[in-house]
């Protein structure tokens, strides 16, 4: 977990060294009070699920953006309750967002996305002897869904943001898989 968080900081430190020395000795640097970089954490999914979420995003202009969203599940699910909130264990997620209105890459947004998601599912439910009950047997699996969301992402003049957001979609390939996957993100974060 360390070693990825490592790697994440210094990939973030190097684009944006790299950005600074690539401005022309010549020219006057433009003047803004925006960037196009954003790191930020599910903070509901670390808080309430035990789960680490990490967003990068990138602003590719005053309307759209496209980010990659890693998550990894870390409570023990046979010892947890609030376990079965999540049935992926890893899950890797693009997104593309569009947002409506004046104010740069901020506010009311819808977003596609594509997740490729592996963990336990349950496959099947057994009954050991009438009146005793029964169980319920899991099985890996590892898929792809395509879905779509929408959101909110409020930016403070400091660089700080909240994004609120919601989406649904459907993995395409697997029999062993959840047939429909949601998202709902509570994610805070630094625009650099």
């Amino acid at each position: 977990m360390k070693n990825l968080f490592l790697l994440i900081f210094v990939f973030v430190t190097s684009i944006t060294y790299s950005q600074d020395s690539q401005i022309n000795e010549n020219t006057e640097p433009e003047k803004r009070d925006i960037t196009q970089n954003e790191l930020s954490i599910g903070a509901l999914n670390l808080v309430a699920f035990g789960a680490l979420d990490i967003t990068y995003e990138r602003i590719i202009d005053q309307n759209s953006s496209w980010a990659i969203e890693g998550f990894i599940k870390a409570l023990d699910r046979d010892n947890e309750d609030i376990g079965d909130a999540f049935y992926k264990d890893f899950s890797l997620t693009g997104k593309y967002k569009y947002f409506f209105g004046d104010n740069y890459a901020r506010g009311f947004y819808v977003h596609g996305f594509g997740m490729l998601s592996s963990g336990e599912y349950e496959s099947d439910y057994y009954l050991n002897e009438p009146g005793m009950g029964g169980y319920y047997e899991y099985e890996n699996y590892t898929d792809f869904a395509l879905g779509f969301g929408v959101g909110g992402k409020f930016v403070s003049s400091g660089g700080f943001f909240l994004d609120l957001s919601a989406g649904i979609g459907r993995n395409l390939l697997s029999e062993n898989s959840p047939t429909i996957v949601g998202q709902f993100n509570v994610n805070l974060g630094f625009r650099f």
